[in-house]
């Protein structure tokens, strides 16, 4: 048992994204439009989510966009008070995540209560946002800082829209974080969004470590099975979408048929 089954109860659990739409201060956000249309959104995905199943949710601000390293202290505090007018509906495990800000992703975790935070923790990258470097040494000082060192920290092995600075195999990579950063779980991705991890990379990842990984993008019914028995757990948007498209709220019968696979294949490992 890993900290992961036992804060879901499960083995190879699959956690569902709740996408905000944009906020306030975000050139999306429709001006006036006021916090009840986010929250609207956002219980509505919460509660297609657990009818169909999920294990764990995850809100993240994902339509924020352009994104940015840094944001400003709005940002996490319209979040946290709409999972904090929401929170009497949510009846199973949730995490954070505020991209690409891991001071602001922990500053919301411990405002919420969440469990666990999923961010881009280590690394230099070229990309969509330019020149981005981080720094996984003040990021465990701030957690420590604001206790929050019940909360665990899943790493992305690398970071989506951005290429690393320096390329090294996954393996390689997975084991020098573990060594130098303290994480609680690597998150595997491919290039963006919706779009599959290669399977090499995450059985390399996994095979390296002693800590859970995660498939973090592209997890559909047809490829669930494959990936979890690989993978310690899946985090799951895009599939989850009506007709599969990222900006779409959630569809139940979506999340019913992936987690359909899922627990077929948590049966078939236990047998």
């Amino acid at each position: 048992m890993t900290w992961l089954d036992e804060m879901f109860g499960t083995p190879k659990p699959v956690i569902g994204m709740v996408h905000f739409p944009a906020l306030p201060g975000s050139p999306r956000y429709p001006a006036g439009s006021g916090l009840r249309v986010i929250e609207e959104r956002v219980l509505h995905d919460v509660q297609a989510l657990q009818n169909g199943g999920i294990d764990g949710l995850m809100f993240s601000n994902e339509d924020d966009r352009p994104y940015l390293t840094r944001y400003g202290p709005h940002v996490s505090s319209v979040m946290a008070a709409v999972v904090g007018r929401i929170r009497p509906e949510i009846t199973i495990p949730f995490g954070v995540d505020v991209l690409w800000d891991p001071i602001a992703t922990l500053a919301l975790a411990k405002a919420t209560g969440a469990g666990f935070v999923r961010e881009v923790f280590t690394g230099a990258y070229a990309g969509d946002m330019g020149l981005w470097t981080t720094s996984a040494g003040e990021t465990l000082r701030y957690r420590k800082s604001v206790d929050a060192e019940d909360v665990k920290l899943l790493f992305n092995l690398s970071a989506e829209l951005a290429a690393p600075l320096a390329t090294r195999p996954s393996a390689e990579q997975a084991r020098s974080i573990v060594f130098s950063s303290l994480p609680d779980g690597l998150c595997v991705s491919g290039a963006g969004a919706g779009i599959p991890v290669a399977e090499d990379a995450l059985a390399e990842a996994a095979g390296a470590v002693d800590i859970p990984v995660l498939a973090n993008t592209g997890v559909r019914p047809d490829n669930a099975s494959r990936l979890l028995a690989v993978a310690d757990g899946a985090i799951v948007g895009t599939a989850l979408k009506v007709g599969g498209h990222i900006w779409n709220q959630v569809d139940e019968n979506r999340v019913r048929a992936l987690m359909e696979v899922a627990v077929e294949h948590r049966l078939s490992a236990a047998t």
